[in-house]
């Protein structure tokens, strides 16, 4: 099992959160703090160079008119770290090609970045989630199609080797792809799907030989989607696999540990209004009358509001000592049928850079070397077809 060390690049200085209605889209940007941005981004690289350190592997994510998220831009990110850091894998979960107007240029983005890197880049792509609907101008009822015809385009431009071809789909029309440079990993990097429920999506990407990646899920939901992914899985020629994200703390003591991960539950406070959390489209019709009944059990408001204990249960936060965090990670993952990667969010809100390298340094230390043995997915394995290329 691999594990991923994980940061949004919160700005948490705003007004307290019972005094504003929306976290996203519509905060406007006059409360930020360029000279409090500037060192919240040097802390926060810090902690990824840290993670490296401690032998984590690195996931970044962006996102956009958002104060959960600092960075709109992870290509940026994941580039300056290629070059800060010397072992760890660096996943960026993910670039929103439906959002994006070019994958041609997410292609040659995550291209250089591998280079850079030495072949560390595992590129991650999604739709964009729901609210992004609003600062991308896209077609909600198109992102899901908009993604796959981008990650055709992309594995395309990776692996053509003679000279340029053109691309007609239905969203983009090339007359000349040939990128430079192309990736440093052959036959390309692997790619990495997430954020969508939706059985369809799902068995795609596992048809697809994907990995597959979900978020503070609870474990009941969690087995059922990482099953469907099971059945549905056909090897492309490189490893798939499943991830799964709680949030984690680590700490000396229970005591300890239950602050901690009272300060990175200042996440799932994280607000937007109505009107931009579904926009028509974007999920299909029985997926919403399901989630009006209440009968959708994922990262739902219900969910968001649990107490600790409740979160803890569900598998969407682990925090303990390393021994308490051993057993938690074994709990869900027995109950979901084992996964492959682990990834982290161990840092949020006000969790300090001291808090935060605390718990990140025992996890690494103390829990790390008695879980990555564990046995992943059989999907994860690499083929011998392709560790021979």
């Amino acid at each position: 099992m691999e594990a991923w060390h994980f940061t949004e690049m919160p700005y948490p200085y705003i007004p307290p959160l019972e005094d504003i209605s929306s976290m996203r889209v519509n905060l406007p940007n006059g409360l930020f703090d360029p000279l409090k941005g500037r060192d919240l981004y040097k802390r926060y690289l810090d902690e990824y160079v840290i993670a490296d350190e401690l032998g984590l592997n690195i996931m970044l994510n962006e996102h956009h008119s958002s104060v959960s998220a600092m960075n709109p831009a992870a290509p940026l990110m994941a580039a300056a770290l290629a070059r800060q850091t010397t072992n760890a894998r660096i996943v960026i979960l993910g670039n929103p090609v439906a959002n994006r107007e070019d994958p041609v240029r997410i292609a040659e983005e995550m291209a250089v970045i591998d280079c850079i890197s030495g072949g560390r880049l595992e590129c991650g792509c999604v739709r964009g989630v729901t609210f992004e609907i609003f600062a991308a101008n896209t077609n909600p009822t198109q992102t899901n199609e908009r993604l796959w015809e981008g990650v055709d385009m992309i594995i395309k431009a990776w692996t053509t080797r003679d000279g340029p071809f053109n691309y007609e789909g239905k969203f983009w029309h090339k007359r000349s792809i040939n990128i430079w440079p192309r990736p440093f990993q052959q036959p390309r990097p692997r790619i990495w799907i997430t954020g969508s429920n939706d059985v369809e999506n799902i068995a795609k990407v596992a048809r697809e030989g994907h990995v597959f990646a979900t978020f503070l899920q609870p474990h009941d939901v969690v087995r059922s989607l990482f099953d469907l992914y099971r059945e549905n899985y056909v090897c492309n020629g490189l490893p798939g696999g499943l991830a799964y994200m709680p949030l984690v703390y680590t700490g000396e003591t229970e005591e300890d540990a239950r602050k901690g991960a009272a300060e990175l539950a200042w996440f799932l406070k994280t607000k937007s209004e109505p009107q931009f959390r579904n926009p028509p489209g974007y999920v299909s019709v029985p997926f919403t009358v399901n989630a009006m009944k209440g009968t959708f059990a994922g990262r739902t408001d219900a969910i968001r509001t649990q107490g600790l204990d409740a979160l803890m249960e569900s598998g969407a936060l682990v925090a303990g000592t390393p021994d308490s965090v051993v057993k938690q990670i074994r709990r869900f993952y027995d109950r979901v049928g084992g996964f492959d990667h682990f990834l982290m969010m161990q840092q949020a809100g006000f969790l300090s850079h001291e808090r935060t390298v605390k718990s990140m340094t025992l996890f690494a230390r103390e829990v790390y070397p008695r879980i990555r043995e564990w046995p992943g997915s059989w999907c994860a394995r690499t083929p011998p077809a392709a560790a021979a290329v």
